[in-house]
């Protein structure tokens, strides 16, 4: 994906050199086959420093069924309901391959334009993952019991993944494992048709090894 909205928000970081410790926040996801069925294991990345917990900060939480699709939820406060939550046209399994790469990004673009209206109140998303567009989704209106279950089990979470209960055995039977990445991302605002989020490392060196653009059609 091209867009000049989107390029304008693109750091200068593909010539850079990676850190050796860039990508350690996604190895960490490469386990997940490992972990067991209704395990209720959060794995927090160690003590988050002052800096990771700052206002200006946002929180993003990737979860989803092994054999359903992936949501992502955005928060200002991980104790605050979400300001923006959609179900991406991916399947989770898909999802965790691409993690495998250790460098992620995701595009969501607005084909309205208009000005009464917030980048992230707009409600239909054409999504790419990784430059390939995936499909089109609705941003929703009001969360879902499973939704509404996970945000209240991770609100005490800053950042991590792990696998979460699901709201009911037959839930697990039928799409497996519930599980989930919690990230603290840097929130930049290019206009008001353009977003970006930037994930914060946890030892704070390397580049972003995942981005989330947001960019409203010209």
């Amino acid at each position: 994906m091209e867009t000049p909205a989107i390029l304008s928000l693109l750091r200068h970081t593909s010539g850079e050199k990676r850190s050796k410790t860039t990508g350690g926040f996604f190895r960490m996801f490469k386990l997940f086959p490992l972990l067991t069925s209704g395990c209720k294991m959060v794995a927090l990345l160690g003590r988050p420093r002052k800096a990771l917990l700052a206002n200006k900060d946002t929180t993003g939480t990737f979860f989803g069924c092994r054999r359903g699709k992936v949501s992502l939820a955005i928060q200002e406060d991980p104790q605050c309901m979400p300001i923006f939550v959609i179900e991406l046209p991916m399947l989770t399994s898909a999802f965790h391959k691409e993690m495998a790469s250790d460098l992620v990004r995701i595009a969501f673009e607005s084909e309205t334009r208009t000005s009464k209206k917030k980048l992230m109140e707009e409600f239909v998303w054409a999504i790419y993952c990784n430059g390939r567009k995936i499909g089109y989704s609705i941003r929703r209106k009001q969360l879902s019991d499973d939704e509404l279950h996970v945000m209240q089990l991770l609100r005490g979470v800053s950042m991590g993944g792990g696998v979460l209960p699901c709201l009911s055995e037959k839930d697990m039977a039928a799409d497996g494992e519930l599980t989930y990445m919690r990230v603290r991302f840097e929130r930049v605002v290019g206009s008001k048709d353009t977003e970006a989020l930037y994930m914060i490392n946890p030892d704070g060196t390397g580049a972003p090894e995942l981005s989330i653009f947001f960019a409203r059609g010209q």
